[in-house]
């Protein structure tokens, strides 16, 4: 009873921490690439290349089979031991062991175990680039909930304002100081501001369910993240994100050029081995056997015995005849099993040339579509190339666009605290209408809203151009 309660209590404080625990963006990416299900599947894929690639390895190593074979016979048959023609009903077994190996084939074996284990090294490029496609994805999802989380404080501090305000001016129209109006448009502001807290915590929500799918955390499993000042997420100078330099070293680090590459290799070692497959082979092979009847007898005893074979009459006197040799008399048994096995052992080995002449063309169409597929990858590695070249130059635009707008947001939100400022004490003294006062209230939460976004914005382009370098993701 007392372990029940134990194991109780460590299983109840376990989910408690888990449901505490908050994630960073640093431990979100990890998870993400760690349990995404497609980053899984492609991780089978690769295990089944690896599995492909040993079989091919294990092919030069010769063949052994190991056969048995028992039966009843009946009728007209061919003893299996002295493989004369009988008519009994018999038992019999054989027992075979064959083996045989490719002496030569044209290195077809030998290309085909490379061009395979190429194809390992490109799944796991496939697998690494999944990895990072999911990484960037679940970076993107973070920084929107954070961006949402951060449009929620400010619609909040809005919505408090504005209640603030319909309470003063409540007070004043009560005191008949304002007309009913002021308090009117105070309360469709409240409305509106409202709509906008509850629009930015439903973004919240959705955002995190975005970033859970890619995480492929269960939709209601407890789910909180570390909210720190995006300021502080690391970002590259722009000016060390050239994109002549990011698209060299994106060459050289980007998962997707590393498995074009790899699949070209591989392939053009599968036109080596189809070409291989067109000449002769020459293999060795051998085989060891025996076999079983249960028929079979063998000598026991044999005892000569000296029978007379007739009489002669020399001058009236008969004489009994004689052989020269004794006859001999037989006893016979049946032969046992292990005695059989080795009587009857047997052995063979030669040398076997297998000459292709016509197949179908089967074995030259196989050559030329391995050189059609060279062709393909080539053609597919370039356009990757291109395109990932024009991702990287329109990544660096986007950067040094999103900068610009994060620089000129900032001002924006500066200006407008001060307009609000001005407007807040102008309104306090009656100098300035209610409408006026929440136009100048609304281009400040604008321009919050506004500057909160490029921020993110601007984050997350940098880190797009940094991901191109294929160095990962500073987190």
């Amino acid at each position: 009873m007392r372990i029940a309660i134990i194991y109780i209590f460590l299983v109840t404080l376990s989910l408690s921490s888990y449901a505490q625990e908050k994630w960073n963006l640093k431990t979100v990416v990890q998870y993400a690439m760690d349990h995404n299900i497609q980053v899984r599947l492609n991780e089978v894929q690769a295990q089944n290349a690896e599995l492909t690639y040993k079989q091919s390895r294990l092919s030069q190593i010769p063949s052994a089979n190991f056969n048995a074979n028992s039966g009843l016979n009946s009728g007209s048959n061919q003893d299996p031991t002295t493989f004369t023609r009988i008519t009994q009903t018999y038992l019999s077994a054989g027992l075979q062991l064959q083996s045989s190996v490719d002496i030569f084939n044209f290195f077809s074996k030998r290309n085909t175990i490379e061009a395979n284990k190429w194809e390992v090294e490109a799944a796991k490029a496939s697998v690494d680039k999944l990895k990072n496609d999911i990484a960037l994805t679940a970076a993107n999802s973070y920084l929107q909930i954070l961006l949402a989380k951060e449009q929620v404080k400010i619609t909040e501090v809005q919505l408090k304002q504005t209640i603030a305000q319909l309470s003063n001016t409540r007070k004043m129209v009560d005191a008949g100081s304002l007309p009913e109006l002021n308090a009117t448009q105070l309360e469709a502001q409240l409305a509106n501001d409202s709509v906008n807290y509850i629009t930015a915590k439903g973004t919240v929500t959705q955002n995190i369910l975005q970033l859970k799918k890619a995480m492929n955390i269960a939709a209601d499993a407890p789910f909180e993240i570390e909210e720190p000042a995006v300021s502080s997420i690391p970002t590259e100078p722009i000016a060390d994100l050239q994109p002549d330099y990011v698209y060299s070293l994106a060459m050289v680090n980007q998962p997707q050029q590393k498995y074009n590459s790899l699949k070209l290799k591989a392939a053009d070692r599968n036109v080596a081995a189809s070409k291989g497959a067109m000449y002769p082979t020459i293999s060795l092979f051998g085989s060891l056997g025996s076999n079983y009847n249960n028929q079979a007898r063998t000598i026991l005893t044999s005892t000569p015995i000296l029978l007379p074979i007739g009489n002669v009459s020399v001058g009236g006197t008969q004489y009994t005849v004689f052989p020269l040799q004794p006859f001999n008399n037989y006893t016979y048994g049946k032969t046992p099993f292990t005695d059989q096995l080795q009587n009857n052992f047997r052995q063979s080995i030669g040398v076997g040339l297998n000459i292709p002449i016509f197949n179908g063309g089967s074995l030259r169409t196989n050559y030329e579509r391995s050189k059609l597929n060279v062709v393909s990858l080539n053609i597919q590695k370039e356009q990757d190339d291109n395109n990932l070249k024009q991702d990287i130059y329109l990544a660096y635009s986007n950067a040094t666009i999103a900068l610009e707008k994060f620089n000129a947001s900032r001002k924006s939100v500066q200006s407008n605290e001060k307009a609000y400022e001005f407007a807040s004490k102008r309104y306090e003294v009656g100098m300035l209408g209610t409408y006026d006062l929440l136009s100048t209230q609304n281009n400040l939460l604008r321009a919050k809203l506004e500057f909160s976004l490029n921020e993110f914005d601007y984050v997350f382009k940098m880190k797009v151009l940094e991901f191109y370098k294929g160095l990962g993701l500073k987190l």
